[in-house]
């Protein structure tokens, strides 16, 4: 392309400071960079560098045309490197973020099986009770549940996520197991205590109609895992995802209640920030989530 060539040329003979010099670097004769030089004013139909002296002194117009093709220049060697990175590996680090029960039980596998893919690639991964801006924690990709409010970054769906209501065979023994969501206020429920503004408070559908029931129990965390324990320990009931809970439905340690109605859904997404030049690596793990959790989904698509 002529207009780089002539931009790089003229930058790099004030950055030599003479013709000579500049007939050096480009291992041509000084009367050559002489007759480029013309040729290039020529084209313009400005002059760039007073000749009145022996070393370069830069005209207005040339002060102007230095400084703008040095941007240019910049702006075209960005652009290259940004096409060129999206179609090679990944490189750099990679922070990921996700909550602590679905990050260690699904985000952790994911992450170990991509990082053997590219094992140049530097990748952290922050597990917390709840997501977090991606600007706070300079986050590249954030896993989180439900699309996200903010139009200001992207999402990916990457998997279904449905959620029911459980109890162990040990915990209903001896007890009425609830008919209507109503029926729960009756009951010990086992409460993830993740948001203070609808803290105990169920939601559940069934032929368009909205049910919302306050629970109360006497334990309550904000660890899925340690609530999910007690479950399984007959101490209560307890909402949980049909991911978490499958295997142990499938081994008669949990009961579904309350089947024929709906909890909200939280389906999983991938966030990442909304950028015109996506990073090849955060671009390739969301791509290579998208593809791993379809797959997960598959084999659990009955998961009882």
């Amino acid at each position: 392309m002529k207009l780089r060539t002539d931009l790089s040329f003229f930058s790099t003979l004030v950055k030599c400071g003479s013709l000579s010099a500049a007939a050096r670097e480009f291992n041509v004769t000084p009367s050559a960079v002489s007759k480029w030089l013309a040729q290039l004013e020529s084209r313009i139909g400005v002059r760039l560098i007073a000749r009145n002296t022996r070393r370069i002194s830069l005209t207005q117009e040339g002060e102007i045309y230095l400084a703008e093709g040095r941007r240019i220049l910049s702006e075209i060697d960005d652009l290259e490197r940004s096409i060129s990175s999206s179609q090679g590996a990944p490189l750099g680090l990679l922070k990921v973020q996700a909550t602590f029960g679905f990050g260690r039980s699904f985000i952790v596998p994911a992450v170990s099986k991509f990082s053997a893919l590219y094992p140049d690639l530097e990748i952290q991964l922050l597990l917390t009770d709840r997501p977090i801006s991606l600007a706070e924690g300079n986050i590249d990709v954030s896993i989180r549940f439900g699309p996200p409010p903010d139009g200001r970054v992207l999402a990916r769906k990457l998997a279904n996520h449905r959620r029911r209501i459980f109890a162990s065979p040990r915990y209903l023994e001896g007890r009425t197991r609830p008919v209507v969501p109503n029926d729960l206020t009756m009951h010990n429920c086992l409460i993830v205590r993740q948001d203070d503004v609808a803290y105990g408070q169920w939601h559940f559908t069934k032929a368009r109609k909205t049910h919302t029931v306050k629970v109360r129990g006497t334990l309550s965390s904000n660890d899925g895992a340690a609530v999910l324990t007690w479950a399984l320990e007959g101490r209560g009931v307890i909402m949980r995802s049909e991911w978490d809970a499958a295997p142990f439905v499938r081994a008669g340690q949990l009961d579904v209640l309350l089947e024929d109605y709906a909890l909200p859904p939280a389906d999983i997404y991938a966030v990442y920030p909304h950028k015109e030049n996506l990073a090849a690596k955060t671009r390739m793990f969301v791509d290579f989530l998208a593809e791993h959790f379809a797959h997960k989904s598959g084999q659990q698509r009955s998961p009882w």
